[in-house]
């Protein structure tokens, strides 16, 4: 079935471009099934106000821990949905930040079938335009990509974590065509109902979808946690988006971890939360080594006195 999937999307591309597009559009962003409610994050989500936005006409499910100002957005990835974040929102919690998440169309508790980046966006722009300005976004996978496309916008946030973070969304489309054995021919009739059908008449589009591209355009401090055994995420998209932020971003990466496993480590969990709630310091010159803070296996106790050194207490005389 696959076999002849793949065929079918390949012969339609090549001859019927204009038909084919809406078809391989339609698979491309619909999730992986629905993710479920675990036993372990049920207690969290209770405690969470919930509530509603229509986007697109798709009813989003929203929740929010809490009541102050400036709140922690946080922005799941791929076939998943909030509630992932569980460990962390009680963590945050219990230093007394608000949090705010939600599920995207076709995710956990909100309607829909399918979700775009442009859903991510019209979301996250609407919790901006509901809360303020955010503390910090905490981002996973797809997430990351979302968010940091975002903040190219009037999205304000003071920091950015990104765990497993995708940087640039033709890597979204090399691994659906990887996934589906499919050639050229349908990557170019994706690309342009990308263009055309999902962002019409926004002027540089692919370059805007690369966190890459005009790091300058969001100028905060950044913390990257990658696990070099993801194998949805490869960990070069992370060190890309290292790279390109240069001294505001460093890299943590992990190992045995896996792309979906590192949202329930402690150490990440305590490495994040520490660099969301402490005042920022930037470190005396580049980060040399984007790796050193690399942590695996018996060595697992560096993760956050990697994050440790860099995000410390506010010098005297520095602004908070």
């Amino acid at each position: 079935m696959a076999s002849l999937l793949s065929t079918t999307l390949d012969v339609g591309a090549r001859l019927a471009p204009g038909l084919a597009g809406p078809r391989v559009f339609a698979l491309f962003v619909r999730p992986l099934g629905r993710a479920r409610l675990r036993p372990d994050e049920a207690e969290v989500m209770a405690r969470a106000e919930t509530g509603r936005l229509l986007v697109r006409g798709v009813p989003v499910t929203t929740y929010r821990w809490g009541d102050g100002e400036r709140p922690v957005l946080v922005v799941h990835g791929w076939s998943s949905r909030a509630s992932r974040f569980a460990g962390f929102i009680e963590a945050l919690r219990a230093q007394g930040r608000t949090v705010i998440a939600f599920d995207s169309p076709g995710h956990g508790e909100s309607g829909g079938r399918a979700a775009t980046v442009r859903d991510y966006r019209e979301i996250i722009r609407l919790l901006h335009a509901e809360h303020g300005d955010f503390s910090a976004v905490l981002a996973h996978s797809i997430g990351v990509l979302s968010s940091l496309f975002t903040l190219r916008d009037t999205v304000r946030a003071d920091r950015v974590v990104a765990i497993g973070g995708i940087a640039d969304f033709g890597y979204l489309l090399e691994q659906f065509r990887a996934r589906l054995g499919v050639g050229d021919a349908v990557e170019k009739v994706l690309r342009r109902h990308v263009e055309t059908r999902l962002f019409p008449g926004e002027a540089d589009i692919w370059q805007r979808l690369d966190a890459r591209w005009r790091p300058a355009d969001v100028p905060v401090p950044m913390l990257l946690l990658h696990d070099t055994d993801d194998d949805t995420a490869t960990p070069a998209q992370s060190r890309a988006i290292a790279a390109a932020h240069g001294d505001r971003a460093r890299l943590i990466e992990t190992g045995g971890l896996g792309h979906r496993r590192i949202l329930a480590d402690p150490e990440v969990i305590a490495a994040a939360v520490r660099f969301i709630t402490t005042p920022y310091v930037p470190e005396e010159g580049p980060i040399k080594n984007p790796e050193a803070g690399l942590s695996r296996g018996g060595d697992r106790g560096r993760t956050d006195q990697a994050v440790a050194g860099w995000s410390s207490p506010v010098r005297p005389g520095q602004p908070a």
